[in-house]
């Protein structure tokens, strides 16, 4: 008798926990990104994976247990769905983390998390980094940049471009002014080119990325670059770079020229 109940118990807390996964396991959520700035656009999609009639998804918000925010969600024919916040407004102001809940039909549950930064705790560092140019002298490149911080900038001939160095703890963005003088990307016909971004990430590999031109004057061209979390470098190449010849390199070339003089007045007996 012991036995019986002991096995029936057993085949309840089975069904029970079956059926409580399949529940849990009927709906699905994520957002765009794990981490947004106020004003941002926050995108909360999912699938539901057997539809019920017209039942919609019910959508909560909360900051530590307060809802932000409420919604009914259609379910598309194929199970999608989708929903669309601005992350902006009077209750939008505590910095952390955020908690996305739906519901479907009776007990399907499904959450997700990300990480919300109020403006008031945004912190953007505007700053002159003095680039080296060999022989060339020194420039200065103006920039702003949010969520990391500016650790080098330096010119690679070989890419006809700057090398920065970032330190990303965060996403973030970087603002920078670039002279035309000392780096251009150029069409044979004056016009301007597009720069080519390529970034390292975390992993080291190298990426390549888009970039936002926000002004272009005679002299400088502005440029905003997006970064993730654990980039550490980014590659601005262009059509054209500053020289940067050092002594080493100027006595090679001059060496060169001397050489090419010698055996052209020996080839065609040039007197000089």
């Amino acid at each position: 008798m012991n036995n019986r109940i002991f096995y029936s118990l057993i085949f309840l807390i089975v069904i029970s926990m079956g059926t409580a996964f399949a529940e849990t396991s009927l709906i699905s959520v994520q957002t765009d990104d794990h981490n947004y700035d106020e004003g941002d656009t926050i995108v909360i999609s999912g699938q539901v994976s057997t539809t019920i009639g017209d039942t919609q998804v019910t959508l909560q918000l909360f900051k530590e247990g307060n809802m932000i925010e409420i919604a009914q969600i259609k379910v598309s024919v194929d199970g999608n769905y989708s929903h669309t916040i601005i992350a902006e407004g009077q209750l939008w102001k505590n910095q952390g983390d955020y908690t996305v809940k739906v519901t479907y039909g009776e007990g399907n549950i499904a959450e997700s998390t990300f990480t919300f930064t109020p403006k008031s705790a945004i912190i953007d560092t505007t700053d002159i980094f003095e680039v080296k140019a060999g022989d060339s002298g020194t420039f200065d490149i103006q920039y702003t940049i949010r969520g990391g911080t500016l650790q080098d900038i330096s010119i690679d001939q070989h890419i006809f471009g700057l090398i920065i160095k970032i330190d990303a703890p965060d996403e973030g963005k970087i603002i920078l002014d670039l002279p035309r003088k000392y780096i251009e990307a150029e069409k044979q016909n004056g016009k301007d080119e597009v720069f080519i971004i390529l970034v390292e990430k975390e992993n080291k590999d190298v990426v390549e990325t888009t970039y936002k031109e926000t002004t272009s004057y005679s002299d400088v061209r502005t440029l905003t670059i997006n970064f993730e979390e654990g980039d550490s470098e980014i590659q601005i190449i262009g059509t054209y770079v500053i020289p940067e010849f050092g002594t080493i390199v100027m006595i090679v070339l001059t060496a060169g020229i001397i050489v090419s003089i010698l055996s052209t007045k020996n080839k065609f007996q040039i007197k000089i």
